[in-house]
């Protein structure tokens, strides 16, 4: 029971590390990495379809971004998609390929993106800790049920925390990682 209630917490805490990831891939560097472009979605035969599913996303160099539609009628709403998602990126049509320059970081917006990245660590952080609070009461539920022994209580919730701790670290280094990342001109 206690290892079912700790393997649950574990998949809670890592799924707060996943969104983190996932949030730091939209927050760009001023280089051009594909990733940025995964929340695009493109109308796709009246269906919103994500980017990569209806285009080949390469670097061209390190600002640049080669965006190639499997069809050549879908060029145009790939590049609406782009500018009108909240990137601020303006991409530019050369015949089948869309290129999609990397704009130059200013110090004030490399700031403000170090501020959003602080914002999304401390979501995850909130996530992992909500993650211990439902184990920690699952596990005085049991203990009210008589179901396991203080003991087994006490030592359960030290094994949350330790789970805790180790995804709470994560994200402080994924942190730390990216306002370097930000910061470097």
């Amino acid at each position: 029971m206690i290892e079912d209630i700790k393997k649950d917490a574990e998949k809670k805490m890592q799924k707060g590390l996943d969104s983190l990831h996932h949030a730091f891939n939209k927050i760009r560097t001023g280089r051009a990495h594909p990733a940025i472009l995964d929340s695009v979605m493109v109308s796709y035969y009246g269906q919103p379809t994500p980017l990569k599913q209806v285009a080949g996303i390469t670097v061209e160099d390190n600002r640049t971004l080669a965006v190639a539609p499997w069809e050549k009628n879908l060029v145009p709403t790939i590049e609406k998609a782009i500018m009108s998602s909240d990137l601020g990126l303006n991409p530019a049509t050369n015949g089948d390929i869309i290129r999609v320059p990397m704009p130059m970081l200013t110090e004030d917006t490399r700031r403000e993106m170090v501020k959003q990245a602080k914002a999304d660590a401390e979501h995850a952080r909130v996530s992992i800790r909500n993650a211990r609070r439902d184990a920690n009461s699952m596990v005085k539920d049991l203990l009210k049920e008589k179901e396991i022994t203080e003991d087994e209580e006490r030592q359960a919730e030290d094994q949350i925390q330790k789970l805790t701790d180790k995804h709470i670290a994560e994200v402080d280094k994924l942190l730390k990682a990216k306002e370097e990342d930000l910061m470097a001109v």
